[in-house]
């Protein structure tokens, strides 16, 4: 999958977390268990585990979970459960080395690996929890328009230092515009919202854009939806600094 597609999906996908986040409650739990989900199928693909069915099951039901586990918790803090989610999904990445019958080659890789794409599934459910947070839906609608446009414009034949800084300054822009524009949001408050996810799309993309594996389809699933799952708890954190 070419980069200027990729980032063309990764867009549409933070458009539907933005909308899901104006439509509140359920809609950005059952958005975030789908991006979950994407994730567990394509990371082991994207960096190459030796067990990839195991890995797999071991990040989206970590994923999954934590959603899970902030959807249904009745008041603040709305991530307290998320630690325990976490340390099960390592407990089960122990699990899934047992139940391998192919010689456990690459086997700290293999936990490693699998650990890591849990957590970054885990971030997820960041979306969740600034949405149920008082105040916190044009948060969301402000974090993931900031993503939308900094990931549209990574499509375009800037490269360097010139690509991340228009990345940046476009989700600071976006992020400020939609603080203008909604309540419980002031334009400061969007504007570094906005500068914080471009940074991260502009890591993101240094960091994932060469692999080799991006041009198979499942490992681009991994990398389509990875920057929307990461700035979920990114516009929690954020969000909670800056809003309360």
């Amino acid at each position: 999958m070419q980069l200027a597609t990729r980032a063309v999906v990764t867009a549409a996908l933070a458009a539907v977390v933005a909308v899901a986040g104006y439509l509140g409650g359920l809609a950005v739990t059952v958005v975030a268990v789908l991006l979950a989900l994407a994730l567990a199928l394509g990371w082991p693909s994207l960096t190459g585990l030796p067990f990839k069915p195991g890995s797999s099951a071991v990040i989206g039901l970590g994923g999954v979970g934590a959603v899970l586990a902030v959807h249904t918790v009745a008041e603040q803090p709305y991530l307290r459960d998320l630690p325990v989610v976490f340390a099960t999904a390592i407990l089960l990445a122990f699990v899934n080395e047992l139940l391998r019958r192919d010689g456990r080659v690459r086997m700290v890789e293999s936990v490693a690996g699998t650990v890591t794409g849990t957590l970054l599934a885990v971030a997820v459910a960041g979306w969740v929890a600034i949405g149920r947070t008082p105040g916190g839906e044009p948060l969301v609608v402000a974090g993931a328009l900031a993503l939308a446009i900094g990931s549209a414009v990574v499509a375009l034949p800037l490269h360097g230092w010139l690509g991340s800084i228009a990345t940046t300054l476009s989700a600071g822009a976006a992020g400020a515009l939609v603080g203008a524009v909604l309540r419980d949001v002031d334009t400061t408050a969007g504007l570094l919202l906005g500068v914080a996810v471009g940074v991260l799309v502009s890591s993101l993309h240094v960091l994932f854009d060469r692999l080799p594996a991006l041009e198979r389809p499942v490992p681009a699933v991994a990398a389509v939806v990875l920057p929307v799952t990461v700035t979920g708890i990114l516009v929690y954190v954020v969000g909670r600094v800056l809003v309360g």
